[in-house]
């Protein structure tokens, strides 16, 4: 994409990738820190042009098409934070898979896969820095702060068109997960099938939980090993497989059964976090550990695995060795 001027007139030639991409997102990717309204605004008053004529703010993009841009303010745009040397070199080593469509990164936690909300720099913004080389680079999909494990890039506008398509539609790509759970979780629970409804408290606060009248939710479980530590009782390790998407699935499908993931803040039970935190660094036992999406028309497929994170081996460790 050629640069483009806060002090006169540009134009950009919209390049294959962006092929179809509605113009106001394409307008609020060129124009990153201009505010939202800014950029509806030229386009009411007809001050952006596609091929010398005005376009609505759905319009869609084609390859070649010739975007008029007007002088507008870049100095708006917020200073985004460097990652430091040790977060620059930890991300370039946690690439799990990469072409020249999609990278797939073993995401620590503690760290937010996008900025905003107080937050400096996530993910999105760090990689962007990190691989500069990449004309294109956009989040597939998220995963909470404190998750770690598999996060989707897509370095090409079609390949985040086709993997978010996938995952709207529910088809062809399976999200695995390791969690800890609190107790023993029972063998014959395979399958937790429980709508989920996001809740507002009175405090401000959201949450999830099992409500009748939540949207469709299930996830498979199935355990990988059990630990028992004298101060606290079992612990299971288990394998969660979402089968669908909502918003803290996992931990709130584990929770209504009574086995909340350990490390848990908002779900979990704080006397065991303080017992297993006495053993180890603690943070939520819940790591993304592989991701796969068959080959298709739309997309070559994917197979990829994310080991778990140096914490969490430490911690299963010192569980194995029922320390107290």
């Amino acid at each position: 994409m050629s640069e483009i001027s806060s002090h006169k007139v540009s134009f950009v030639t919209v390049e294959p990738e962006f092929e179809g991409q509605r113009i106001d997102n394409f307008l609020m990717r060129s124009l990153r820190g201009v505010p939202k309204s800014r950029v509806y605004r030229i386009l009411r008053k007809g001050e952006v042009r596609v091929n010398k004529a005005r376009v609505k703010p759905e319009y869609k993009l084609k390859a070649g098409d010739l975007v008029r841009i007007p002088p507008i303010r870049l100095a708006e745009a917020p200073n985004i934070a460097a990652p430091s040397q040790s977060l620059w070199r930890h991300l370039e080593s946690s690439i799990l898979y990469e072409t020249d469509a999609v990278m797939v990164i073993n995401k620590p936690s503690g760290i937010a896969v996008h900025g905003g909300d107080g937050v400096d720099l996530g993910l999105i913004e760090a990689m962007r820095q990190i691989r500069s080389d990449c004309r294109y680079l956009e989040l597939v999909h998220r995963l909470d702060k404190a998750t770690s494990g598999c996060v989707m890039l897509a370095k090409k506008r079609s390949a985040l068109k086709a993997l978010q398509q996938r995952l709207r539609a529910g088809r062809g790509i399976q999200k695995r997960y390791r969690a800890l759970v609190m107790g023993a979780w029972p063998e014959r629970v395979q399958l937790v099938d429980q709508p989920l409804k996001r809740l507002e408290l009175p405090d401000g606060n959201r949450i999830v939980k099992v409500h009748p009248q939540g949207k469709l939710s299930q996830t498979r479980f199935q355990v990988v090993e059990r630990f028992m530590v004298p101060s606290v009782g079992p612990l299971t390790l288990v394998q969660a497989e979402p089968l669908t998407g909502r918003t803290h699935q996992i931990r709130v499908h584990a929770q209504f059964l009574g086995h909340s993931l350990v490390g848990d803040p908002k779900y979990g039970d704080d006397q065991v976090n303080r017992e297993v935190g006495r053993l180890a660094s603690l943070r939520l036992c819940l790591h993304a550990c592989g991701l796969s999406v068959p080959p298709g028309e739309d997309f070559p497929g994917l197979e990829v695995e994310a080991p778990l994170l140096t914490d969490l081996v430490r911690l299963l460790e010192k569980l194995r060795q029922g320390e107290s």
